[in-house]
């Protein structure tokens, strides 16, 4: 492996976390003789450029610093190589490193064990879902929760976590369940009213909510979180159990399994890593081993 790693920093994660959270990460590499370079893009196209220059020029790793997002955006670059990933999680949900055991919002600790990973061969191979040519780590969410995401990006005010929650009470004013048609892998159409439908790779969204709680990202499956055709008040009753994972056990609640989704609605957006993927229908596979991990 060569000697030279790469930090792919996003600036602005966590309110400027990212930028600072560069330089501990930077100094525990440093500290175990690795060369580090550092990577940050202008906009997310020229910083996803850059990054698979570095891939193919034979960076020995890339330790993405910064939320799902920037982690979302190294999944591109990464996917089907053998470039290793490290994750400083210092962002606003940080559920891939959630979901994977690894630290959250401390750079120093996340860059020492990421310097010891690497040096001790400490590599776990991990699934990615992928649409089209697109990958994510977490959860593909459509549904209530997709339009919440839509309202809120499209609210100018307030700003933070704020803006989603106040995103949420609008989405419910308005709320009805949406006639979904779901596929599961090449098996016969299921026709259903739905609140929302998640595919997990990974067990959380939203920064701790687990609606996949018991996904495994690396047993070559989804875990599909199906709720279904909710009352306002029931989905006031359910939607708390998210971030225990007892909303699973819930009668409106299905879970299934499947290594392929195509899912079907009218006006819905699909979301995966919080980054947007287009208007469904999506087709979403369960690609084995798809990138390695170092923990």
């Amino acid at each position: 492996m060569s000697a030279e790693i790469t930090l792919f920093v996003n600036p602005t994660a966590g309110r400027g976390r990212g930028a600072h959270a560069a330089q501990p990460a930077a100094s525990a590499l440093r500290a175990a003789g690795y060369c580090v370079r550092t990577v940050v893009g202008t906009d997310a196209d020229d910083a996803l450029a850059r990054l698979r220059a570095a891939v193919r020029e034979g960076t020995g790793a890339v330790i993405a610093v910064g939320g799902d997002g920037v982690v979302h955006l190294a999944l591109q670059a990464l996917a089907g190589t053998l470039t290793p990933l490290g994750v400083v999680a210092v962002g606003t949900g940080n559920d891939f490193a959630r979901a994977l055991g690894l630290p959250v919002r401390d750079p120093a600790g996340a860059g020492r064990l990421a310097a010891e990973g690497l040096k001790e061969g400490r590599i776990r191979e991990i699934d990615l879902g992928r649409i089209g040519d697109r990958w994510y780590g977490t959860v593909l969410c459509s549904g209530f929760d997709s339009r919440v995401n839509d309202r809120g990006n499209r609210m100018r005010w307030p700003s933070g976590r704020f803006k989603y929650d106040l995103a949420m009470l609008a989405e419910l004013a308005a709320f009805r369940p949406f006639p979904y048609r779901i596929t599961l892998d090449d098996g016969p159409v299921i026709e259903t009213e739905a609140t929302l439908v998640a595919v997990g790779n990974g067990s959380s969204y939203g920064g701790g909510m687990q609606i996949c709680a018991d996904a495994v990202p690396d047993d070559g499956l989804f875990d599909i979180t199906v709720v279904g055709d909710c009352s306002r008040s029931t989905l006031l009753t359910v939607f708390p159990k998210v971030y225990k994972g007892t909303h699973l056990s819930h009668p409106k609640v299905t879970v299934h399994r499947a290594a392929k989704i195509t899912l079907e609605a009218p006006g819905i957006t699909a979301y995966a890593d919080g980054e947007p993927q287009g208007p469904l229908p999506v087709t979403a596979k369960c690609v084995r081993a798809a990138v390695r991990l170092v923990m």
